[in-house]
C-alpha cells in the first residue's frame, strides 16, 4: 500500500493544506495562533466558559489552553478570573476589543474558507460537509463504544 492511497493519511494532508490557508489570515494578518485563534472563537462563542468546558470544546490539552490564554489575556483580548466556587478552575470571557478583533478576523478566515470551497463544485462541497459530518458521527459512536466497553 502507498501512503498517497490512505485514507487517514489523505484527510490529514487535506486538513493540514486548508488550515494553513486560514493560518495565513489570523496568522500573518492579525498575528494570532492556531491555539489563541481557537480559544478566542470558542471565548466569544460561549460568552463565559471556564477552563474544563474550554479544554472539553478543543483539542486542545490543558497546558496548550493555558498558554494560549495567558498571551490573550496579555493581548488585552481576554479576562481570565478564578471562580470562588472551584478554586481550580478558570473563568474566560472575551473583552471588547477581544470582540472587535474576532468578528474582523472571522470574516476574512471566513471569506479565505468561501474561497477554498467556492473552488469546488457545489455537488462536491455538499458531499464533503455530508461526509465531514457522517465521519464525525461515525468516530463519535466508536469512541462511545470503546467507552462503553472500559466500565
Amino acid at each position: 500500500m502507498r501512503i498517497e492511497t490512505f485514507f487517514p493519511y489523505r484527510l490529514a494532508v487535506s486538513a493540514e493544506a486548508f488550515s494553513r490557508q486560514l493560518v495565513a489570515v489570523y496568522g500573518r494578518e492579525y498575528g494570532l495562533s492556531r491555539e489563541e485563534w481557537r480559544l478566542l472563537f470558542l471565548i466569544e462563542d460561549a460568552g463565559v466558559i471556564d477552563s474544563l468546558l474550554l479544554s472539553n470544546r478543543t483539542s486542545l490539552d490543558r497546558v496548550q489552553v493555558s498558554r494560549a490564554a495567558s498571551r490573550l489575556e496579555a493581548k488585552g483580548l481576554i479576562v481570565r478570573e478564578i471562580p470562588a466556587s472551584d478554586r481550580r478552575l478558570r473563568q474566560y470571557a472575551i473583552t471588547p476589543s477581544g470582540r472587535d478583533l474576532f468578528r474582523r478576523v472571522f470574516s476574512a478566515v471566513a471569506a479565505r474558507a468561501d474561497q477554498i470551497l467556492g473552488a469546488m463544485s457545489e455537488d462536491d462541497r455538499e458531499a464533503l460537509l455530508k461526509g465531514v459530518e457522517a465521519l464525525g458521527i461515525a468516530a463519535a459512536s466508536l469512541a462511545g463504544d470503546e467507552q462503553d466497553a472500559g466500565r
